[in-house]
């Protein structure tokens, strides 16, 4: 006996969302599969709040930092990771979260989900060509940047525990390691 996964698609997704189906349920679409978000604890919820104040402190009218809402993938998924810094649309994202040509990276913060973090997150990600994406290891204060997407993985990963660097998209901004990993 075979057993099979129901999968949905990113419509009928927004008709169950839409319907209040999955009210007061934390979770997102990935692949197709409807999968349950861990709750955030209070270092998680602390540093992805205080990472994104800061982006939206240093980059701006650049960008739009949105933290913890739906992106849009065309891979049947609707993340909603920690940080997603996009190109800032306006009213046009009241009628469509972000996709994947909007995105200009991604950040998560990852406790007890490192492993979905780095490995289907990634390739996720990956697969729709997002061109940056990183992963806040709290446990061990690090942050992995992925870079490079090709043929639905990322080809660089790098990961710092201190130092600075500068995100793709802003090769004018330098921002301190620390700052993401450790932001009092």
């Amino acid at each position: 006996m075979t057993v099979a996964i129901a999968k949905w698609t990113l419509e009928e997704y927004h008709q169950m969302i839409a319907s209040g189906l999955l009210d007061d349920k934390r979770v997102e679409l990935i692949r197709g599969e409807i999968v349950e978000m861990p709750p955030e604890g209070e270092p998680h919820a602390h540093f992805s709040t205080a990472t994104g104040n800061y982006l939206i402190r240093l980059l701006g009218d650049r960008a739009m930092v949105r933290q913890a809402k739906p992106i849009t993938l065309p891979n049947q998924s609707e993340p909603e990771p920690d940080v997603a810094v996009v190109v800032p649309l306006g009213i046009e994202y009241a009628s469509h979260h972000p996709y994947p040509e909007n995105i200009l990276w991604l950040i998560e913060y990852s406790n007890s989900s490192l492993q979905k973090d780095l490995q289907v997150k990634t390739q996720v990600y990956a697969e729709v060509n997002i061109a940056e994406y990183w992963v806040v290891d709290l446990k061990n204060q690090s942050l992995n940047v992925f870079r490079d997407p090709q043929s639905g993985q990322y080809t660089s990963r790098v990961s710092y525990t201190e130092g600075e660097l500068t995100p793709l998209a802003f090769p004018d901004v330098l921002i301190e390691v620390s700052d993401i990993i450790r932001r009092a």
